[in-house]
């Protein structure tokens, strides 16, 4: 059953005979109800499928990040479609048929301002994380003002831990506490520089993988 939204010659959601109608982007949109395919998926097309689950499982809890930073929109792709697609394309790889993620190639964030130089991750115990870069906010159009970010992943837990504190690239250090669950895990890191109004973002930096300290 349809329902009509802005009056009777206002757009409609849901179903109505042969057509759908919704809104995308702002706009009220109609088209054909899709009918079901009496052809069974073929390996690639599954394949596909599953990959596409892999990666919006991954991605969907910190989806937020990829929709602000990951490159531009482009046309209809948001840029969550776009994080999306490059990490299926470039991040996933089959293993006996089944996909798996190749952590070093993820990219949260994807964006012009430069990236870091001479970046450095220690361990420190209670579950802390050191990191240490050069400050290098003359360089192009990086600002002392840019802030550090840090995604940090525990496959083990599948979760992830955000931190934005707000520590500026001329600090040149910064430090995270990773709740006592994560301690004594191996975790995948990932940090970006963005600028103060949240406008624009560097490519995210994959620091490796590290044992977080009990």
């Amino acid at each position: 059953m349809g329902t009509i939204t802005k009056g009777i010659l206002g757009g409609f959601s849901g179903t109505v005979g042969t057509v759908v109608g919704a809104n995308w982007r702002g706009k009220d949109i109609i088209r054909s109800r899709p009918k079901k395919s009496s052809k069974e998926p073929t390996e690639a097309q599954i394949q596909q499928q599953l990959k596409f689950r892999l990666v919006m499982k991954f991605l969907t809890p910190v989806s937020a990040i990829p929709k602000m930073y990951f490159g531009s929109n482009a046309g209809a792709r948001s840029r969550l479609n776009l994080a999306c697609s490059y990490t299926i394309r470039e991040a996933v790889v089959l293993n006996a048929g089944i996909p798996e993620l190749v952590f070093n190639k993820v990219i949260f964030t994807k964006g012009e301002l430069p990236g870091f130089q001479n970046f450095s991750v220690t361990p420190k115990a209670g579950g802390e994380l050191e990191f240490g870069w050069t400050d290098n906010s003359a360089q192009a159009y990086a600002k002392a003002t840019d802030c550090f970010e840090t995604l940090v992943y525990c496959d083990e837990l599948e979760e992830f831990q955000t931190f934005d504190n707000n520590e500026q690239r001329d600090a040149a250090t910064a430090s995270q506490i990773l709740p006592e669950r994560f301690r004594g895990k191996p975790v995948h890191l990932y940090c970006f520089f963005r600028n103060a109004d949240r406008s624009k973002a560097s490519n995210s930096l994959y620091a490796g993988e590290v044992m977080v300290l009990p």
